[in-house]
């Protein structure tokens, strides 16, 4: 019994920790691709808005890095104190993918940031803008050495296992196995969807509070336009994840979907309380053959249930309410994004006037709307691959430690009441950063080769 409690216990605190860190590369992934942008408008268009735009966000950004990194640096020492037996065994994969990403992360983002954010004015804007496309793009590297990793974790190819230790075959079947191309495109368009609400929530608040600037405004309309048209494109891309699952990965599935026993034409449960003893669930609300039409596009397909995986299924209420958070919380964002563009097209005449106030509000409370959806995507991803690390072959009992179930106990708690403080920082921090009064750009600042007296606004001139 000691033995379960450690890992349960282990597998909470680790859960804990990847919720803090997701967090934050889920905001820097996108932002940096939208600093990259509005550098772009700003050279391209001169208006001062979108280096005020610029010059805010990429302090957002900086902030968002530091606390992923240290968040990352904490994850990276759980491998070796609670899931030893993981490196062992899989130590030969894990470990140049996880070696990628950091190289990607320190040598490309921590380098180039540092000339994103204190180089313009000081160097040319060729070389600002370079440093900011690097930074965008060493983001999505080490998102996508993650991904691969994780990936390979649910859907494992490329590999021969001697003496219970896994060996690389292939490294062209590790990295691109079957479910990475899916859940990296899943996983980077939740980081855009996740940066145009909190863009929106930001502008909104300022807006409320009357402390508007010149970049409010267009940093509003962009974040809504982008949530209309990328909401759709990740339904899409949603749909085509949950098939290559079904595949790879049906007792996930199941779990998703609430389905207990196997059957032809299973209904789309909308809600339910599960119920593991009876198998069932609970003051259904269902929706006759719907999870068979959207998982097998017929009315009669067969969809596998949890009976079909005895011994070897995840939990089935985390997962599915995990799922119906992630869906729920992604139609909320397309009905706010619709509603908002059309209300923004409606108002195209007048320059100057606000979305209603009742919008302002609903965008505000959606500000970290992304980050609810993406950790609820993660949870049924991570449970739902359970009772194994490695689907099929290593199970997770298998790689825990035996740290006395206490001192994890101790851990953990210390953990979330950091990582409580950090959150509320965080958030007060923005909420800091949105009620200054704007950047004076005329401040002089020198460029290289340049007299004293040239202004931020003039620099690119």
């Amino acid at each position: 019994m000691d033995s379960l409690d450690g890992v349960l216990l282990a597998r909470i605190q680790f859960a804990a920790n990847i919720t803090f860190h997701i967090l934050f590369p889920t905001i820097t992934i996108a932002l940096g691709w939208a600093l990259l942008a509005m550098r772009l408008a700003w050279l391209r268009t001169q208006q001062a808005h979108w280096l005020h735009a610029y010059r805010f966000w990429t302090k957002v950004f900086a902030l968002s890095f530091a606390l992923g990194v240290v968040s990352g640096i904490v994850m990276s020492f759980q491998f070796g104190t609670n899931w030893p037996g993981f490196m062992e065994r899989v130590g030969n994969i894990a470990g140049p993918l996880l070696g990628y990403e950091v190289l990607t992360a320190f040598f490309l983002e921590a380098t180039f940031l540092g000339i994103m954010l204190f180089g313009h004015g000081r160097v040319s804007e060729r070389v600002h803008l370079a440093a900011t496309f690097l930074v965008a793009f060493g983001t999505t590297m080490s998102a996508f050495w993650i991904i691969v990793l994780n990936s390979w974790m649910q859907t494992p190819t490329g590999y021969e296992i001697i003496d219970g230790v896994f060996h690389v075959t292939s490294w062209i079947e590790v990295v691109f196995n079957p479910s990475m191309p899916y859940r990296l495109a899943h996983m980077l368009m939740a980081s855009f969807l996740a940066v145009a609400f909190l863009m929106a929530g930001v502008a909104a608040w300022q807006l409320l509070r009357g402390l508007d600037n010149l970049a409010t405004r267009p940093v509003l309309k962009a974040g809504l336009i982008a949530g209309a048209v990328l909401i759709p494109v990740q339904i899409f891309i949603g749909d085509l994840h949950g098939l290559n699952t079904l595949e790879h990965q049906p007792a996930k599935v199941a779990a998703m979907e609430g389905l207990w026993k196997t059957e032809k034409g299973a209904p789309l449960v909308l809600f339910a309380l599960p119920d593991a003893a009876t198998q069932t669930n609970r003051f259904a609300i269902e929706i006759p053959y719907g999870a068979a039409l959207i998982l097998t596009h017929r009315l009669d397909g067969e969809l596998q249930g949890i009976d079909a995986f005895p011994n070897a299924h995840p939990p089935v209420a985390p997962v599915f309410w995990a799922f119906r958070v992630m869906v729920g919380v992604g139609v909320l964002m397309l009905l706010t994004s619709w509603v908002g563009s059309w209300l923004l097209w409606r108002r195209r005449r007048t320059p100057g006037q606000d979305l209603p106030r009742w919008l302002l509000i609903g965008l505000v409370g959606m500000t970290f709307s992304g980050w609810v959806a993406t950790v609820a995507g993660w949870y049924v991803s991570e449970i739902g691959r359970q009772p194994f690390l490695v689907q099929g072959y290593l199970r997770t009992a298998e790689a825990a430690s035996n740290v006395a179930p206490a001192h994890i106990a101790l851990t953990l708690a210390a953990y979330l009441v950091v990582y409580t403080l950090l959150i509320v920082a965080y958030v007060s921090v923005l909420r800091h950063m949105a009620e200054k009064p704007i950047e004076d750009l005329s401040k002089p600042v020198r460029l290289p080769g340049q007299p004293p007296a040239v202004s931020a606004v003039g620099a690119a001139e």
